[in-house]
């Protein structure tokens, strides 16, 4: 067997085999690599504690609900994922997106959310496979990084606001931001000052911990001291909350959308289909999410990913965390960066941390009674501190304002209209720019540079000098029917700029500079046809350089070949001018110029 790239073997024919990811990444592994991956698993499964039961709670489920969440996927994907570093689990973004698809649909019936929740993770996993099996991960890239950014920051704002009740004991129902903040001021008089106390003790020791100390697990430690004390001063007694009992053991296997909670009966078709949308929301989000973090790691150990095998392994995750009750899952940052400094070598550390979580519901669980939840609340505004980039969004002002108008606006809808909508926006603003940018292609006009055969755009070189009776056109895309009337008219006011001071009468001419043109298609050869017709009307003429052989062939059969005359395709710009300005013979094409 040969090594190929990706890692996968290939046999004596050279046929690609595949083979299980992380089979291939344990290859060569020694002792210190398994210590290491041990080391790692186990710091972000106790890490997983405390994130996934606060994480459960944004979701609108009980906290155990986050140890379901994270024990199954993370098992799957570190069977089938490609990430050696990447920690599949709950995460703030998610488990907003789930509360706000579910939480309309469920009436307040608390089996129906749940039974909601579960469904959504199989249709979530269902969506991110078929994406994965049809190799259309290229999808996601409707969701720019201006619109993720502006996104992500208003769901961190989002998620840092439902958290206020927690962190003070009102009653504040969620709902848009604004509504909130004003209820929390309209009650303020029933503020829990002995729940507010331990919520902003937490936040601060979570922040402390997170600056001076990363590398250990701050929310595991805020989360064992907050508990002690809550049990050895009987703070719920005082009026703070506590999370109470925790149900211990496995979760019981499951039939999504055929299972309740209390062995009710199944859902309606119809809540499929309702369903749908945030499903797509969700998958399109969560992998953006992951894979953007994974391939972060896999540059800096070395190691390829594979975008269609990381939606395949995070499709069977989710479907798989399905029939064992967990919400949707993907990859998260802040987890990951833990894996990546505890040493983690390869997936072996995802099923060291789904053992962690495994051993806690089977035996630790009780130890949680006490716990306040004013301290998940305090760990969920920690973790979501660091997603509004400040310095990011300074950056895309500097480099682009587009962008960072993008990055606003997605922002702005996702704070007041909500996070479905938010995304719809954001994902249609940057299909928008897309298909501007498809429709305007770079033009450029070419002009001498002095004393060389060098040819410049004369935005840009004040000293290039134009060629009498010419105009040189470079466009810097392919010609097809998204920018073909845009090149039209570039073309038609250049041509219309020429003027012939020559006194022997040079023939106006237009050289298209055809080098960084890969293709064209019938609307493209139509247009240039039209073209043709136009400056061959004028009395001008129409000289191509540098078509490379693709383009060539396209040319040759849609008939512009014998409309502009062979001896009119030139290899360089440099050679079309000298035979336009008759300073060189016209002659039949070489092959190069003919078919680069």
């Amino acid at each position: 067997m040969a090594r190929i790239e990706g890692g996968d073997e290939a046999d004596g024919r050279g046929r690609r085999l595949r083979v299980v990811p992380l089979a291939r990444s344990l290859a060569g592994h020694d002792r210190e690599a398994f210590v290491s991956d041990l080391t790692a698993g186990a710091t972000v499964g106790v890490m997983l504690i405390p994130q996934g039961m606060a994480y459960a709670m944004i979701a609108g489920l009980p906290p155990v609900y986050g140890l379901y969440a994270a024990l199954v996927p993370l098992a799957i994907y570190a069977l089938m994922g490609t990430s050696r570093q990447l920690a599949v689990g709950p995460v703030a973004m998610v488990a907003l997106l789930v509360a706000d698809g579910v939480a309309p649909l469920a009436a307040g019936q608390a089996d129906r959310y749940l039974m909601l929740a579960v469904l959504l993770s199989a249709l979530v996993g269902a969506i991110q496979l078929g994406m994965g099996l049809l190799r259309a991960g290229f999808l996601v890239n409707l969701l720019s990084h201006p619109v993720l950014a502006g996104f992500t920051a208003a769901a961190a704002i989002i998620i840092g606001t439902s958290q206020l009740g927690g962190l003070t004991g009102l009653d504040i129902s969620k709902g848009p931001v604004h509504q909130m903040l004003a209820a929390a001021v309209g009650e303020w008089g029933s503020l829990e000052a002995s729940t507010l106390t331990v919520g902003l003790g937490a936040i601060l020791a979570g922040l402390a911990l997170k600056r001076w100390a990363p590398k250990l697990p701050g929310p595991m430690i805020v989360v064992a001291v907050g508990t002690l004390a809550s049990w050895a001063f009987s703070l719920s007694r005082h009026g703070v909350q506590v999370v109470g009992e925790v149900p211990s053991g496995l979760p019981m296997p499951t039939v999504p959308g055929l299972w309740g909670a209390a062995g009710n009966a199944g859902l309606a078709p119809g809540d499929f289909t309702a369903l749908l949308p945030v499903a797509l929301a969700i998958a399109l989000v969560g992998f953006m999410e992951s894979i953007a973090v994974a391939k972060v790691y896999a540059s800096r150990y070395r190691y390829d990913i594979d975008p269609d095998q990381e939606l395949k392994a995070l499709g069977l995750a989710n479907i798989g965390g399905a029939f064992a009750q967990a919400f949707p899952v993907t990859g998260g940052f802040s987890r990951t960066a833990v894996n990546a400094q505890a040493g983690a070598r390869s997936q072996l550390s995802s099923l060291v941390s789904a053992g962690v979580i495994a051993v806690t519901l089977l035996f630790l669980t009780p130890l949680f009674y006490h716990l306040p939840n004013a301290i998940l609340a305090a760990i969920i505004v920690v973790a979501v501190a660091g997603l509004v980039d400040v310095k990011g969004a300074k950056a895309l002002w500097r480099v682009d304002r587009r962008d960072f108008a993008l990055m606003v606006a997605t922002f702005t809808a996702t704070l007041l209209l909500g996070i479905e909508e938010g995304i719809l926006v954001g994902a249609a603003l940057s299909v928008t720019v897309l298909l501007q940018q498809i429709a305007q292609p770079h033009v450029a006009r070419l002009g001498r540079l002095p004393g060389t055969d060098h040819f410049r755009n004369l935005a840009r070189h004040s000293d290039a000098r134009v060629e009498e009776g010419m105009a040189i056109l470079r466009v810097d895309a392919s010609l097809f029917y998204g920018n073909a009337e845009a090149f039209r008219d570039e073309a038609r006011h250049a041509f219309a700029d020429t003027e012939t001071v020559d006194p022997s009468g040079t023939q106006r001419t237009l050289i298209l500079d055809a080098y960084p043109v890969n293709r064209t298609d019938s609307t493209g050869l139509h247009m240039l046809h039209a073209l043709l017709d136009e400056i061959h009307g004028a009395g001008g003429r129409v000289f191509l350089s540098g078509v490379k052989g693709p383009l060539h062939d396209k040319l040759l059969v849609g008939g512009i070949v014998d409309r502009i005359g062979p001896e009119h395709f030139f290899p360089d710009v440099a050679s079309a001018v000298e035979a336009a300005s008759g300073r060189e013979r016209v002659g039949p094409p070489t092959s190069a110029s003919a078919a680069m």
